[in-house]
């Protein structure tokens, strides 16, 4: 047997198609256009194609895309500034400042000087406590992609095994909220778990987040499971295999899982384009929460 491949560029693709035609009607029907602001603070290579990325698609969804790109020496208070005229700005309905920050910023505090209710991130304390307690909030990117995609797959997840690799709070935890609301038994495993590949071989859903460049091996994973891989990592390789240097992989071995896995997504190609796509999802959820209207169905948690 080998895996279907859960092809996250067909699936993104999907989701940007129903965000346009909702910011369509919104334009349309209310004369509302979402906003979305992004700060970039420094120079970081990666950093800058990920908010020029963000940038072209939220145009292409029919957007407002507003750009920040601040000096890698702005001040704490600057930078708070510019994000207090943001909450204020009744244009801008999602606010996102691209991590990481230089060091001499201090990423919790502008993480929590954004409004709730445009933190399109998901990482203000007080959506990580209503996501916690099963409430409505702002869902971190990351983890919303791989819900949906697993609902897409699977539908109803009630009494499914599901084992998270990973504790981290933009991706293990929220994932385990996520998890729980759907009704399934969640197990967050880490590097202190014991006997982890015993544990990981007895789940439905495995979803590796861990940052261990193919981690996971074929006999890690029951028959059937479906395995979603978040790690991204870059492997040096000789120029004479690889003119780049190096590939790119994830935390589970690709090649080896996906003869036992029922399904699973590649690396890359398989989340990495759902967080953008969920990012534009939230930035619509936000517009409409903002003006009371319904919200999209099928794009939310």
């Amino acid at each position: 047997m080998v895996g279907k491949l859960l092809d996250g560029k067909n699936f993104s693709a999907q989701i940007r198609e129903k965000v346009s035609l909702q910011v369509k009607k919104l334009i349309e029907n209310e004369g509302v256009t979402p906003g979305l602001a992004v700060i970039l603070v420094g120079e970081d290579p990666a950093s800058q194609v990920y908010v020029k990325s963000k940038g072209k698609q939220t145009v292409e969804v029919g957007m407002n895309s507003y750009e920040y790109r601040l000096d890698k020496n702005t001040s704490e208070k600057e930078l708070l500034t510019l994000i207090k005229k943001l909450n204020n700005d009744k244009n801008v309905h999602g606010i996102l400042c691209q991590l990481p920050l230089p060091d001499h910023l201090n990423s919790d505090l502008v993480i929590n000087a954004i409004s709730p209710h445009k933190d399109v991130d998901g990482f203000h304390i007080s959506n990580v406590g209503l996501l916690g307690t099963g409430q409505k909030a702002m869902v971190p990117c990351t983890p919303l992609g791989c819900l949906l995609m697993l609902r897409e797959e699977i539908g109803d997840m009630s009494g499914k095994n599901a084992i998270i690799i990973g504790r981290s709070n933009i991706v293990g935890k929220p994932m385990a909220h996520l998890l729980i609301k759907e009704n399934c038994t969640v197990t967050v495993a880490h590097s202190r778990t014991k006997k982890i590949q015993k544990l990981c071989s007895t789940a439905d859903i495995l979803i590796a987040a861990v940052g261990r460049p193919e981690l996971i091996k074929e006999d890690w994973v029951k028959e059937g499971a479906t395995v979603i891989d978040v790690g991204i990592n870059r492997i040096e390789q000789d120029l004479n295999i690889n003119p780049k240097g190096y590939k790119i992989v994830g935390d589970v071995d690709f090649e080896g899982v996906k003869k036992r896995a029922g399904a699973i997504t590649p690396v890359p190609g398989g989340i990495g384009p759902m967080t953008i796509a969920c990012l534009l999802s939230n930035t619509l959820v936000a517009c409409c929460r903002a003006n009371n209207l319904q919200e999209p169905k099928g794009l939310t948690a």
